[in-house]
């Protein structure tokens, strides 16, 4: 492989120019087509196959009016001070508004509060309910705006108004001043680093090329398949955070190489064949773990791993390219300062950077006291994993989502009118287990059962189907979506179905607590298989990179160490409530549904992204020396701050999504930034070296017969290294050896 990256390397040197117009206009074209076909996300989280999802389809087809309704918005109307929701003027302008938005032809029909009789006991809050003559997703943005524009009417009048609904009032948008801020930390780290700003700049801007190209693309693909706008963020974390660090690592090598004597194209070339390699093996990795995601063949969250591993291998292949092309361009002013003075911000950021001697001091503390180092990693891990133990899973609603935002201010409104549980309403269908049977006669009974059951609320409606075999009933427990009590009574309803079976009837339930019931035990039992098949998978191709068992070993039983305590540390703080506020989290909840099997996909990838470059410089040394503890040292000190550089970056690439107004992308943000801290300066800066130095030689045992079957790849670039030339001496002076410029 290496020498292929090294030829490409070349070829990009020769054809920079052309190289960064193709990035640019491939850019241009797929900025072109989402402008020419337009967009249309869909936020379908169902998962077909399941209970609740199967009686969804079953209302759909026996129940239209109830299944297939269209689209709806509530407009939720809280009088002012002082004044009830009856009062003459207060009715003027609700009127106002009903005849404004009645206006638009594509509303079927609005409901007001005087036909619903929704009032609240005291008669300040009620809800007008808009219905549409499309589907929720169809609902165009015109009618949209034009709700958002009549409740100006009753908002100026001092009548509290807020929207909701299955109609999405507050599109999907990227909030790019979180993100900016997370860049803007790369780039200082990058600056620290290198104490240049345009060499800390490069990597960003590419970075920054290939994210967008790959983003236009997940857009563009909406018009072609279902992707939920949680896709895009998710691949915008990954596509910007691997970026950035792919082309630092080939920048870094590049310098390293510059530094030990060869020319700038020289130096360009065996970056690109050397850290390209790791690149593009590590980057694979990542990919194949997200790829993974379609394992359990739940159709969202493999949408999520096929657009997070496209803008992934984008990042790849723009590493290996553009960036060798971006380098060649500028040439000696992404140099290192081997034959001139330092500039003022290069002696700034040697005194700062997380290398040189502070590595070094580093790789000696651990070479003295493997075994402290070892156990204390371990043990911190170990008990920030505890929490872990007792997670529970669901999906966040509205009611987790800021207090100032619109979505928590509408929320708050009908939770302060009708209780907690009128956001947890739950659909029970009954269903005659017989061709020739009937629900009819066994209403009453259900009813009276339902209602008597822990944390029914009461029953709001009951439909019976023309031909008597079915029947459905609408219920509003006592408490919210989330709560244990609401998923108890789930529980209940479904286990009293075996008691009806006998009378010839089925009961099945749907809603937001079912659907959650149902995903979550969906994805608890696909974990374990997604997760032994990507780690398999993963030991195979590092056993085959490292010519070692106990290495590859040693890096997957680390990743169960950082993924244990990702997911204890996000249960800590989102389930227990533990300093939630702090990180930005209006409430404590369940532990978003598909986030164990997410963290598992991407932190893996990204784990061994860190293990490559780590481990991959120390299995270069030791087949030189055949030293195993002087291999450990020098992957150290040679890898350690460029280690240290990328996992600052991510975590800073993280935490700016972890600002992100958005719950779901705000728990990923968090657990992808303290998931590469776990495992980048802990499982990876402590126990990975402090183990590779208790095991020696062991490390590096690879049965012969094993040995023999394998295929060689080299990762490390020791085919283009033997074969390169003398240096090209850029000076006088013995060549500098570097440890990570």
């Amino acid at each position: 492989m290496a020498k292929y990256l090294y030829r490409l390397g070349q070829w990009s040197i020769r054809h920079a120019k052309a190289v960064i117009f193709a990035a640019v206009a491939l850019l241009l074209v797929m900025g072109g087509l989402v402008l020419g076909f337009g967009f249309e996300f869909d936020e379908d989280l169902s998962i077909p196959g399941t209970s609740s999802q199967d009686t969804i389809e079953l209302l759909k087809e026996e129940f239209p009016e109830v299944g297939n309704a269209g689209g709806q918005i509530h407009m939720v109307f809280k009088a002012p001070e002082g004044k009830t929701l009856l009062d003459p003027d207060v009715q003027g302008k609700l009127s106002e508004v009903v005849a404004e938005v009645q206006s638009d032809k594509a509303v079927e029909m609005i409901y007001t509060p005087e036909m619903l009789q929704n009032y609240n006991a005291d008669q300040t809050i009620a809800f007008a309910m808009v219905s549409y003559d499309s589907v929720a997703v169809e609902v165009s943005q015109d009618s949209i705006d034009r709700v958002q524009e009549a409740i100006q009417i009753t908002e100026d009048a001092g009548i509290q108004t807020e929207l909701s609904g299955d109609v999405e009032v507050n599109p999907f948008k990227m909030e790019f001043a979180t993100e900016v801020l997370g860049v803007m930390a790369a780039f200082i780290i990058l600056f620290f680093t290198f104490g240049s700003l345009l060499v800390a700049g490069m990597p960003i801007v590419t970075a920054g090329v290939g994210l967008v190209i790959g983003l236009l693309g997940i857009v563009f693909g909406t018009n072609f398949t279902s992707i939920s706008t949680v896709c895009l963020s998710l691949a915008a974390m990954l596509g910007l955070a691997v970026g950035i660090d792919y082309a630092l690592f080939i920048l870094s090598r590049f310098r390293q190489e510059y530094a030990r004597g060869y020319s700038v194209n020289q130096a360009i070339a065996i970056a690109n064949g050397t850290a390209g390699s790791a690149v593009v093996f590590a980057g694979l990795t990542v990919v194949i773990a997200l790829i993974g995601l379609a394992i359990p063949q739940i159709p969202f969250l493999a949408m999520m791993g096929f657009t997070g591993a496209l803008c992934v291998f984008i990042a790849i292949i723009v590493a290996i390219t553009v960036v060798p092309a971006v380098i060649s361009l500028f040439g000696s002013r992404m140099t290192p300062p081997v034959d001139r003075k330092r500039t003022l911000g290069e002696g700034f950021a040697e005194r700062v950077k997380l290398s040189g001697k502070y590595m070094n001091g580093w790789a000696k503390l651990i070479n003295k006291f493997p075994v402290v180092v070892a156990l204390a990693g371990t043990l911190v891990l170990g008990v920030i994993s505890i929490p872990f133990f007792n997670m529970e899973l669901g999906l966040p609603d509205d009611g987790f989502y800021g207090e100032d935002t619109n979505e928590r201010q509408a929320y708050d409104l009908l939770k302060e009118a009708y209780g907690e549980g009128y956001h947890a309403q739950l659909v029970v269908v009954a269903k005659a287990t017989d061709e020739d049977g009937e629900v009819m006669s066994k209403l009453e009974t259900l009813q009276q059962d339902i209602s008597g059951m822990d944390n029914v609320n009461y029953i709001a409606n009951v439909i019976p189907k023309e031909a008597g075999d079915m029947a459905v009933i609408q219920l509003y427990p006592v408490t919210g979506p989330n709560d244990s009590e609401t998923k108890d009574l789930v529980n209940e309803i479904r286990s009293a179905s075996a008691e009806y079976e006998k009378d010839g009837m089925e009961l099945l339930v749907t809603g937001t607590t079912a659907a959650n019931i149902d995903i979550s035990d969906k994805l608890s039992e696909a974990l374990p298989v997604f997760a032994a098949l990507i780690i398999g998978l993963a030991f195979i191709l590092f056993m085959i990179v490292f010519r070692s068992i106990l290495v590859p070993l040693k890096a997957v039983l680390g990743f169960v160490l950082s993924l244990g305590a990702t997911l204890g540390f996000v249960t800590w703080v989102i389930q227990d409530g533990n300093y939630h506020e702090l990180f930005g989290f209006a409430a404590a909840g369940p532990v978003l549904n598909f986030l164990p099997i997410i963290v598992v996909g991407i932190l893996f990838g990204l784990a061994m992204d860190y293990e490559m470059f780590l481990v991959s410089r120390m299995r270069e040394e030791y087949t030189h020396s055949g030293n195993a503890r002087k291999a450990v040292l020098a992957g150290l000190r040679d890898s350690g701050g460029v280690v240290t550089a990328a996992g600052l970056i991510m975590i800073a690439v993280f935490t700016g999504f972890m600002m992100a107004s958005d719950p779901m992308v705000k728990v990923m943000g968090m657990a992808l930034a303290f998931g590469v801290l776990f495992d980048a300066f802990i499982v990876r800066m402590m126990i990975v070296p402090a183990v590779m130095i208790l095991l020696g030689d062991a490390a590096w045992y690879l049965p012969k017969w094993l040995d023999k079957l394998l295929p060689n790849i080299d990762v490390e670039g020791e085919a283009i290294m033997e074969t390169m030339d003398e240096p090209e001496r850029l000076n006088k002076k013995k060549p500098v050896e570097v440890e990570n410029i």
